[in-house]
């Protein structure tokens, strides 16, 4: 009986009962024809260097006079043949890389491939102070901290050790090792400011593209919109955190369970260049909508709830926003990670058609 079922203490984690990851290998499409690349590649852009004062000795070195390049992101970019003009830019949320957009944790193609073969150039990122772009230039202490059980009640795949009856995640042991493996930490403090610069800097260099952001992301996501008009769509999965308002119209507060959510004022002239693009955001199912003491759901309650308000605030100043929760489509079952669900080719084909509506693609 593998480790992982069982209720982790820090003693535990220390002493390693956890068994290494399983390996679930990759699927393709199922009978889906091959997938031809006309040019990948990686790329950090963003971030800065920092000098520290002094002159640097190569025989005997020190600190002195050397630098460091930190808080820029990483991409990851594939381009197919015959592929659509706008790119599709994967953000990923909270203790997550770009590995979130790859395979699935049961080894089903995820959104980086599906809509590679939809057509779309694919840059996937690993934000600054995250994964590949680890680099920070402000320090943090990193723990390791047993939470597996914390984010299997969070990020709505059951209730711990129980799964939900209609969840949309595989049952297999083997895909939440792998889910669980995903996770990852910051290397430096988490700033919205610094992430969104660096995705600024991104789509200077790309030109025009389709914004996806999921959870953590949605926050920074709305900054980078605003700070570069090559952003000309945004799809944004279940956000988070980082609602924006605009002063003077900051709605209050909301408790929960797992704590209280605050919105953030912005200057009026930058939330109204949200209003010029078309926005669409996705939330998936078993989360109530009245309080519970239940906390990994009713963490949800309020998210969904804020963005409620946020769409209302985004189309009362003229703009071209859109809130579809799951359920009330009859969609059913869908985890906070919806993009790796095991409906995410439904998933994909509802984002699909909105990008076509809207001429995205």
């Amino acid at each position: 009986m593998r480790q992982l079922l069982k209720f982790l203490t820090p003693a535990a984690l220390v002493s390693a009962q956890i068994s290494a990851a399983s390996i679930v290998a990759a699927q393709p499409a199922e009978n889906a024809p091959p997938l031809v690349i006309q040019e990948q590649g990686s790329f950090a852009v963003g971030g800065r260097a920092v000098t520290t004062p002094g002159t640097y000795n190569n025989n005997v070195p020190t600190a002195e006079g050397q630098s460091i390049h930190g808080d820029h992101l990483y991409a990851f970019y594939q381009v197919p043949q015959n592929h659509k003009p706008l790119p599709i830019v994967m953000l990923h949320g909270a203790y997550q890389s770009g590995r979130s957009w790859e395979t699935t944790p049961d080894g089903r193609e995820g959104f980086q491939t599906i809509f590679l073969r939809r057509g779309f150039p694919i840059y996937t990122i690993d934000q600054p102070r995250r994964g590949r772009a680890g680099n920070s230039t402000v320090a943090a202490t990193i723990e390791p901290t047993p939470y597996d059980q914390l984010f299997f009640d969070q990020f709505r795949i059951g209730t711990w050790p129980n799964y939900f009856d209609n969840v949309q995640f595989d049952r297999d042991p083997k895909a939440l090792d792998q889910f669980l493996s995903s996770v990852t930490p910051n290397t430096g403090p988490y700033d919205p400011g610094v992430i969104s610069d660096a995705m600024s800097a991104l789509f200077d260099k790309i030109g025009g593209g389709i914004l996806f952001t999921h959870s953590q992301a949605g926050g920074p996501g709305w900054l980078t919109a605003i700070k570069n008009g090559n952003v000309k769509g945004v799809v944004a999965f279940e956000p988070g955190s980082g609602f924006i308002f605009p002063e003077g119209e900051v709605p209050a507060a909301m408790p929960s369970a797992a704590g209280t959510l605050t919105p953030e004022a912005v200057p009026v002239t930058d939330f109204e260049k949200l209003t010029r693009i078309p926005i669409v955001i996705y939330y998936g199912d078993n989360f109530p909508t009245e309080p519970t003491n239940a906390r990994g759901q009713d963490n949800w309650r309020v998210r969904l709830a804020m963005a409620k308000l946020w769409v209302a605030a985004i189309n009362r100043h003229g703009g071209d926003a859109r809130l579809i929760h799951l359920p009330e489509t009859g969609v059913r079952g869908n985890t906070h990670f919806l993009m790796s669900d095991l409906n995410n080719v439904q998933i994909a084909d509802l984002v699909s058609n909105f990008l076509a509506e809207k001429k995205l693609d």
